[in-house]
């Protein structure tokens, strides 16, 4: 799968470079991506089950259990994966509430769907 939108998850490891689990664990995300091709929920939770569908457009949250770190990614249909949202957990529940509501209106408001 191509991975398009990666420089988020580097600026991420970048911002967090002592972080050293977080850093190996953002890496093991960008070559599970890059070296499957998933064609649906199933086959990517048998390899990443702290993936999350919250919108039926291909959009998956992923819980980076250390340092409790949410990346949101599309997985588009054209075999693309892009990275529209990365930070901590305390951000992502100030941005979208515990919501899927929410989310969609914030993947809405910004084009995505």
């Amino acid at each position: 799968m191509e991975f398009i939108g990666k420089t988020r998850l580097l600026k991420l490891k970048k911002k967090n470079k002592g972080n050293t689990d977080l850093c190996n664990a953002i890496d093991q995300l960008i070559t599970d991506i890059e070296s499957n091709s998933w064609t649906n929920e199933k086959e990517l939770k048998a390899i990443r089950p702290d993936a999350d569908q919250v919108h039926n457009d291909g959009f998956y949250f992923f819980d980076i259990h250390i340092h409790r770190t949410l990346i949101l990614i599309e997985f588009g249909q054209d075999g693309i994966a892009d990275v529209v949202w990365a930070d901590n957990h305390a951000e992502y529940e100030r941005t979208f509430k515990n919501n899927k509501a929410v989310i969609a209106k914030w993947l809405k408001d910004r084009g995505h769907i």
